[in-house]
């Protein structure tokens, strides 16, 4: 399944930086990979375009193309290239051009990024690009994907402003913080590209986890004025699939276009929903049992995390046997003495300083 949809991430690298606002420069000539031609800077790069159609193929190519474009090329113009003067029957999705409509993401050297505004000179290795459509999410045709699954969870996340029915419209306009207005803002960016969907790790093993783009939307709503169900979205989020499965792997916040940062929102949520006192839950007692180790000794206890993270749950405690018989083998089982550590105190005031700070964050 994975071969056939193109799920299994490619290999990993820094994304593209998108295109400056106003650059419009010529190189200066000589330029290794840039070409003149008529007085003109021309690169010329080879793009290796995974090809699949699941209608008639049975297993993914790799077809590749020369071209000579000019050396402000993005990959988009480059595909377009291809596609009205060399092969008509390569499919990929675009549409503003802009970095606006999120429309024609794919993984370009084995990141998920924007084609329009991925310069090719930027991204070209040895004179080639690899393309390949997005992670995560089935193929339709070459770099066009089929997006339900994404959909899917955000459409699970209920991604609309639910106001109280007995609500009381406000005279003039609601009021928030500065603050506020900035985070809200920050998750207000998304273009919906699926991006961090793509790369998500998480969804990589199970897709059922809602994924960086829907908690993101999902932390805009728990803290917009005008919502009326911010803590029922706390608890729902909160349930497995949700905010505490996200291993922070950060590729959410590597590949986002427009830095919505994704792993921020899912972090905001974490906080606000142990501030709701909703830490009936696997995630929450796994991170109040970490940070109560540090704090008080210097240093994680392992031992003890595990019992804590999932309480007094025998059912999911016999389920960690196996691996704690696993590192009984390898001889890599922590042991049940954890004595303090040198250097403790200055730990525990960190923590100390770091929970004083909330709370004038929190007064402001």
């Amino acid at each position: 399944m994975a071969q056939t949809h193109g799920c299994a991430p490619g290999p990993r690298r820094e994304p593209a930086p998108g295109l400056p606002a106003g650059e419009n420069h010529s190189l200066a000539s000589g330029r290794p990979g840039i070409l003149r031609v008529g007085g003109r800077a021309v690169v010329r790069v080879t793009l290796r375009v995974r090809r699949f159609n699941p209608e008639t193929d049975l297993e993914p190519r790799f077809q590749e193309y020369t071209l000579d474009l000019p050396d402000r090329a993005t990959v988009l113009d480059a595909l377009i290239t291809i596609r009205e003067r060399v092969d008509g029957t390569l499919a990929f999705r675009y549409s503003c051009r802009m970095a606006v409509c999120g429309a024609c993401g794919m993984r370009i050297n084995g990141l998920a990024g924007l084609a329009c505004n991925t310069i090719l000179r930027r991204v070209a290795v040895d004179g080639a690009v690899t393309l390949e459509p997005m992670g995560n999410m089935p193929v339709a045709k070459d770099l066009v994907v089929n997006m339900e699954p994404f959909w899917h969870h955000l459409r699970a996340v209920k991604p609309y402003v639910e106001p109280h029915p007995d609500r009381v419209e406000p005279q003039d306009e609601y009021r928030i913080s500065p603050r506020q207005v900035s985070e809200l803002w920050e998750a207000a960016r998304c273009i919906m590209c699926g991006a961090c969907f793509s790369e998500c790790t998480v969804d990589e093993i199970d897709i059922n986890f809602l994924g960086p783009a829907a908690l993101a939307r999902a932390g805009w709503l728990v803290r917009d004025p005008r919502d009326s169900r911010a803590v029922d979205r706390l608890r729902e989020l909160s349930r497995p699939n949700g905010i505490w499965d996200c291993t922070r792997c950060f590729y959410c916040v590597q590949v986002c276009p427009k830095d919505v940062n994704p792993l921020g929102q899912i972090l905001r949520l974490r906080r606000l929903a142990v501030e709701a006192g909703i830490t009936d839950n696997s995630g929450a007692r796994h991170g109040q049992a970490f940070a109560e180790s540090v704090k008080e000794t210097g240093w994680l206890d392992e031992f003890s995390l595990v019992p804590k993270s999932w309480g007094w749950n025998p059912v999911a405690l016999l389920s960690e046997l196996p691996t704690a018989v696993r590192m009984l083998v390898r001889k890599g089982a922590p042991l049940p003495v954890h004595p303090r550590q040198p250097g403790a105190r200055e730990v525990r005031y960190l923590f100390e300083k770091i929970e004083r700070s909330r709370l004038v964050e929190d007064d402001a």
